[in-house]
């Protein structure tokens, strides 16, 4: 590999003299005409005499991926079966296929190539990452998130993680094939978008809680105006038209110019929104998410990480304080006021990725919020291929506040 590694830096560096980046070509037109010029370089190199077909194949494709693309990963980004690509340092590489890690025999060629891989992928973003500023969130073209983290605070070389998103964004009934949601369930939370519920998505990383807002945003109705705020644009709302998509901006070199989620929340009630979407909430934009969920904005959504429906509810109330020191029973009464609905995802020990319970926030009372499960999963057993049974069972619990179904005369039960 030695061997090929020393061919592919010596006609990247011909290319590289002999290109002339200044004509003025459409970027298809420069791909092909780069391409070309690879392959004639390595045909009157005669590649033939040391290396095979394949090899050549892939000295050419690397050399072409190196300059124009995403180097060694190019065929993890292009392989749709595969949702994350882990890189840890320029030697390990580990992609998540089927909810499976495991290790690739991809290597990068040194460090820094690694390393202007990670300057191409954050510059196409309008962002920066050095030792000064050394983690950064961006994405790909196609949409897929990236987190980076550069040394000195990654100890074994920088570190990259990508979470790929499929092209065509997943829908409701692909959930119910999935057997992520029944069928029941899904409509009856079809009718709470319709009815222009508060909606709040909870779960660990990983367990989908992108992919079921993506399915429930796309249940809105297509005359709304929406607004969506997200730290790295993930959601693909295609079926909405009258659309504005918000992103956050990190601070240049000199620590100006950032621009944060909470932000970016004021700036959005100002556009006329119907129902902002929040991509997830972290800190102390919570209060502003909370604040605008109760000022006229119905059917909002937003995503948390946490391990419980109860644990949101705690991490909501912390994120809150961190933004105004408020009495925690002003905080608990506002999360009670503006949530209706709180959805718990889970990725099982069987890597499936299920909707866990569907709970209405119903009201304040004695210092607590009363939470009261709609639905909840109820675990059966495993099959002989270790996939977990079991599905959502509606409780007994009728819907408290059927206020808003009213008014909108949905038929929720």
């Amino acid at each position: 590999m030695a061997n090929v590694y020393e061919i592919i830096k010596e006609i990247r560096k011909e290319v590289a003299s002999t290109t002339d980046s200044t004509l003025d070509y459409s970027a298809e037109e420069f791909d092909i005409r780069l391409l070309e010029q690879i392959e004639t370089i390595c045909f009157t190199k005669d590649l033939t005499k040391s290396f095979n077909v394949s090899e050549i194949k892939y000295i050419v494709e690397t050399i072409f991926n190196q300059m124009r693309r995403h180097d060694v990963i190019e065929p993890l980004i292009k392989d749709k079966s595969i949702t994350e690509i882990m890189i840890n340092g320029p030697k390990q590489v580990f992609i998540e296929k089927n909810g499976i890690i495991s290790e690739t025999d991809i290597t990068f060629e040194n460090k820094e190539r690694l390393e202007d891989l990670i300057q191409n992928m954050v510059a196409r973003v309008n962002r920066s990452v050095n030792e000064a500023e050394p983690i950064v969130d961006a994405r790909l073209e196609d949409g897929s998130r990236v987190n980076i983290v550069l040394p000195p605070v990654a100890l074994n070389g920088p570190l990259v993680t990508i979470r790929k998103f499929p092209d065509k964004p997943i829908n409701i009934n692909d959930l119910i094939r999935y057997q992520s949601i029944t069928k029941e369930a899904a409509l009856f939370l079809e009718k709470l978008v319709k009815a222009k519920y508060n909606i709040f998505i909870c779960g660990g990383t990983g367990s989908g809680k992108t992919s079921l807002l993506n399915a429930l945003s796309s249940l809105i109705p297509k005359d709304e105006r929406i607004v969506t705020i997200e730290d790295s644009a993930e959601l693909q709302l295609f079926s909405i038209k009258n659309i504005a998509r918000l992103e956050t901006r990190n601070a240049n070199t000199e620590g100006k110019g950032e621009i944060n989620m909470k932000t970016l929340i004021k700036t959005s009630l100002r556009m006329r929104p119907e129902r902002i979407i929040v991509g997830e909430v972290r800190g102390e934009e919570a209060l502003d998410m909370l604040q605008a969920m109760n000022t006229g904005h119905d059917g909002s959504m937003s995503t948390g990480h946490a391990n419980s429906t109860q644990d949101m509810l705690s991490r909501l109330e912390t994120m809150v304080l961190m933004a105004a020191p408020l009495p925690l029973e002003a905080i608990k009464k506002q999360i009670a006021s503006a949530i209706d609905i709180i959805i718990f995802l889970s990725r099982l020990r069987d890597h499936t990725r299920r909707v866990m319970e569907i709970t209405e926030v119903a009201g304040y009372k004695n210092g607590e919020i009363i939470l009261n499960p709609i639905y909840v999963f109820e675990e059966i057993g495993q099959d002989n291929d270790g996939i977990i049974e079991g599905c959502l069972r509606r409780t007994e619990n009728p819907l408290v506040n059927n206020v808003k179904a009213k008014q909108r005369r949905v038929e929720l039960e």
